[in-house]
C-alpha cells in the first residue's frame, strides 16, 4: 500500500547561499518544516489530500518569507494580480482564479470554484465577488511588502501536492507575477494542465518557475501523459520535461510531483528551489540549494 505524503514549494530561481544569511537560511528551512507537517498531520489523522494542499498551500501564502502574490516590480503599483489552481485527482474535478488583487487567500477562492462555481476557472472582479460572498477574507488593505533582504525568487509563487490514506491525489497552486513583468500578465499557476495537474491513475504535480514555458508545453499535464502513454516512471517523466523540454525553449524552474504508489520527485534546473516532503510516520525533508539531497532525483519506496 502506498504511504500517504505531502510535498511543498516556495518558489524556484537564483538562491544561492551567497545571497542568503544564516538566520534568514534557518527561518525558511523552519517554515518549510512546519508547513510539511501541518499537512502531514493532516494525512495521519485520514484527512484527504485535497484538505491538505489547500491548508498547505494557505499557510504558504500567509508566509511573508514567500509572499505569493507580492513582486511586480513596478513602484506604482500597491499589490500585484495573483491566481491559484486547485485539483482533485479523484475526480478531476478543479477549481481556479486568476487576476484578483484583495483575496487573502487566492488558494481558498480556487477551492471555492472547485466545490460552488459550474465554471472551472474566474478572473478579475468577478472572481473576487464570488469568494467574497462565500467568506473567503478580503484584505483590510491592497499594500503588500516584501520585507527588506529576504531571498524571494523572481517568481512569488508557491505549490503543494499530496497522497492520502485513501489513495487519492490532488494538487494546488498560487502565485503573483513576474518580477518586472507586464501588467496584466497571467501564468501558468492558475492554468489546468500547465502548472497544476492531478490524476489519481498516475500523479499530481505543481509546477514553478518561467511560467511562459511551462504554459507553451502543458508541462503538468505532460508529465501523466508520459507515464499513460510511454511508460516512464515519475521520475523519468519529471526529469524529461524538466531537464529536456522546459531548457530547449530557454525556460527555467522546476516542479514537485507524487505518483499514485507513493514516488515523489523534486526536479529543477536553476540554482536552487524551496522545498519540503515529508511522509506520514517520517521527519520531514527539507531543501534549498542544488546540492543538496533530493535536487533533481525523485524518492522511490
Amino acid at each position: 500500500m502506498a504511504r500517504a505524503a505531502i510535498v511543498i514549494h516556495g518558489g524556484a530561481g537564483a538562491i544561492s547561499r551567497e545571497h542568503m544569511s544564516v538566520q534568514q537560511e534557518r527561518d525558511y528551512i523552519q517554515t518549510l518544516s512546519d508547513i510539511a507537517e501541518a499537512g502531514q498531520r493532516l494525512l495521519a489523522q485520514e484527512g484527504c489530500a485535497l484538505d491538505a494542499v489547500t491548508e498547505a498551500v494557505r499557510l504558504l501564502e500567509e508566509s511573508s518569507l514567500f509572499h505569493a502574490g507580492a513582486g511586480t516590480g513596478d513602484p506604482q503599483a500597491e499589490l500585484s494580480a495573483r491566481e491559484s489552481c486547485i485539483m482533485d485527482g479523484n475526480t478531476l474535478r478543479a477549481g481556479a482564479v486568476a487576476n484578483i488583487y484583495r483575496l487573502r487567500n487566492p488558494v481558498l477562492a480556487a477551492r471555492l470554484a472547485l466545490e460552488h462555481s459550474p465554471h472551472l476557472l474566474l478572473t478579475g472582479q468577478g472572481a473576487e465577488q464570488f469568494a467574497a460572498h462565500l467568506g473567503t477574507p478580503v484584505t483590510a488593505s491592497s499594500s503588500m511588502s516584501t520585507p527588506e533582504g529576504l531571498a524571494v525568487p523572481a517568481l512569488s509563487a508557491v505549490g503543494a501536492v499530496a497522497l492520502d490514506m485513501q489513495g487519492n491525489l490532488a494538487a494546488a497552486s498560487s502565485a503573483g507575477s513576474v518580477a518586472f513583468g507586464a501588467s496584466g500578465r497571467g501564468g501558468d499557476a492558475a492554468l489546468i494542465g500547465a502548472g497544476c495537474y492531478a490524476n489519481n491513475a498516475n500523479a499530481a504535480i505543481v509546477c514553478t518557475g518561467a511560467g511562459d514555458w511551462f504554459i507553451r508545453t502543458l508541462a503538468a499535464y505532460d508529465i501523466t501523459a508520459l507515464m499513460e502513454y510511454r511508460g516512464l516512471s515519475l521520475q523519468q517523466a519529471t526529469e524529461r520535461v524538466i531537464m529536456e523540454k522546459i531548457p530547449a525553449l530557454g525556460g527555467s524552474g522546476g516542479l514537485i510531483a507524487i505518483d499514485c504508489q507513493g514516488n515523489i520527485a523534486m526536479p529543477f534546473n536553476c540554482a536552487g528551489m524551496y522545498r519540503a516532503m515529508a511522509y506520514v510516520g517520517d521527519a520531514p525533508s527539507v531543501g534549498i540549494y542544488a546540492q543538496e539531497p533530493g535536487s533533481g532525483e525523485a524518492v522511490e519506496l
